[in-house]
């Protein structure tokens, strides 16, 4: 599946004209809880030739590139400008690909130095309410009465604890489900119920509509209305944009 992967972001390169900067996986294969049969969700960032940039062209160009997802493999990247100006802004989706544990290619050492600029527009407050949209979001969607997506817990859980990451004063939120679980999780009985359904779901188990599960349910109620009534100071960095700027175009001349 490695080459797989490298194959088509040297395909996507060579169609499309750019340069692949950076490709990580993203989503449960990176979280640390994949199914026999998820995806392989690929993420990367690219640059295009100078003149793409430096033409006056007033129509929207696109920043994106996606591929449609065949036989396991979703392929989708930002260009690199679009990558910064989401830096500066401190989207979580990006530091999570900056930090992925599983890199299948990086080129200019991009990601390290995106990743030097995190005390500089790295934005706890950004950050939380990005989690705790996600967190409200699929526990309406799927997580509401006796019978429950079972499998949907993962993605209401993860955002709670990286929200607790982020009140503790941690910092960046690391990608590893288990790392949020073994620093934050104290209560036994949450514990052994998490432990228990990461067990079935390396498994392969489907983890459709099941009865929920009390102590994870419990633990979520609690989480979410807590943040209901939590104090958040909403003021957000006004960090410039020129370092940004300087590595934009020192990317453009090394690469091309």
């Amino acid at each position: 599946m490695h080459e797989r992967i490298t194959t088509a972001l040297h395909t996507i390169a060579h169609d499309e004209d750019v340069r692949v900067l950076y490709a990580c996986e993203s989503g449960s294969r990176a979280w640390g809880f994949p199914s026999r049969d998820s995806d392989y969700d690929v993420r990367f960032i690219y640059v295009r030739r100078p003149e793409w940039y430096l033409s006056i062209n007033l129509e929207h160009k696109r920043d994106v590139i996606e591929r449609p997802i065949s036989e396991q493999l979703d392929l989708s990247g930002w260009d690199l400008r679009k990558a910064l100006q989401l830096l500066r802004k401190s989207n979580p989706p990006l530091l999570e690909w900056l930090n992925s544990p599983i890199v299948y290619l990086e080129a200019a050492d991009i990601a390290a130095q995106l990743r030097a600029l995190l005390p500089v527009y790295y934005s706890p407050v950004a950050c939380l309410f990005h989690y705790l949209h996600m967190a409200r979001g699929n526990y309406r969607d799927y997580l509401q009465g006796e019978i429950v997506w079972i499998k949907k817990y993962f993605y209401v859980l993860r955002p709670l604890l990286a929200i607790q990451w982020i009140e503790a004063g941690r910092g960046v939120v690391p990608v590893e489900f288990q790392v949020l679980v073994d620093t934050l999780v104290e209560d036994e009985a949450l514990r052994q119920a998490i432990d228990q359904l990461l067990k079935r779901k390396r498994a392969g188990e489907e983890l459709d509509r099941e009865p929920m599960i009390p102590a994870i349910s419990a633990f979520i109620v609690s989480e979410l209305a807590r943040l209901e009534t939590a104090s958040i100071d909403h003021r957000r960095s006004g960090a410039d944009i020129e370092q940004l700027n300087q590595l934009f175009r020192a990317v453009l001349a090394a690469v091309w």
